[in-house]
């Protein structure tokens, strides 16, 4: 159970719906222009061609697939993180977009600043990066010194469970507990799906014919620069180009 006081019980439903429509808009907008501006050289020197010989792998379009899918795996979970969770958050809190470096939602209720960061999942911080929340609070927290108000730092992570196992300078919430103290709204994390509307489905078609695209233009360039005139891989040059001077 949430022991916080809920934000924002009367949140506008059409504005989060709205949100809603700008973020997904956003979010495939940044992923297809990732997909029509990535170079096979620029994905290749990150890969481990060892894996893919040790693996068996002689198709080249196999090889670029796995590339690929790689790459767009990890592009559009950052991605969604950034496009996403932020802009809901702040139709739905009643706040604003703050000016404090790592800090994304400032609201300023009954004489007390809460400075919130928002993030996707709960597996987004190591040491260092904690170290930075912290600082980046403390450096919010004089606004409200200034201002003479109390002031309360929370992480907000759209999507999990967090049950910290010691007291932070900061608050954590996750998942449904996050969103229903910015709402008061037990259901709302189940909600945003259907805020989605038909948005995806308007959406996928051009991702699809994007990644199509940057699938073929890949699978081009490999063909020519990495395939031997017999048609098979030429390992030798792919590593040389991978690792070698």
């Amino acid at each position: 159970m949430l022991k916080l006081e809920p934000l924002n019980s009367t949140y506008d439903e059409e504005k989060v719906i709205e949100a809603t429509s700008i973020a997904l808009s956003e979010f495939y907008t940044s992923l297809t222009n990732k997909l029509n501006s990535i170079e096979l050289k620029d994905l290749l020197k990150k890969k481990n061609p060892y894996l893919y010989r040790a693996k068996g792998i002689n198709d080249a379009s196999e090889v670029v697939n796995r590339i690929l899918s790689a790459y767009i795996s990890s592009s559009e979970e950052t991605i969604f993180g950034n496009a996403f969770f932020e802009p809901i958050a702040i139709a739905v809190s009643g706040g604003q977009k703050a000016i404090t470096e790592g800090v994304d939602i400032t609201v300023d209720k009954n004489n007390t600043i809460y400075s919130i960061a928002v993030k996707s999942g709960t597996s987004v911080y190591n040491g260092d990066s904690k170290k930075k929340q912290i600082d980046n609070f403390l450096a919010a927290s004089k606004r409200a010194q200034q201002a003479h108000k109390a002031f309360m730092p929370v992480v907000g992570y759209g999507y999990g469970k967090r049950n910290p196992k010691k007291e932070k300078f900061y608050k954590e919430l996750a998942g449904k507990d996050f969103w229903e103290w910015l709402t008061g709204d037990p259901n709302f994390y189940t909600k945003i799906i259907s805020y989605m509307g038909t948005k995806p489905e308007e959406f996928t078609s051009i991702f699809e014919n994007s990644y199509a695209n940057a699938q073929n233009r890949m699978l081009r360039d490999f063909t020519k620069d990495y395939c031997k005139d017999d048609g098979s891989i030429d390992w030798d040059k792919l590593i040389k180009f991978n690792s070698g001077d």
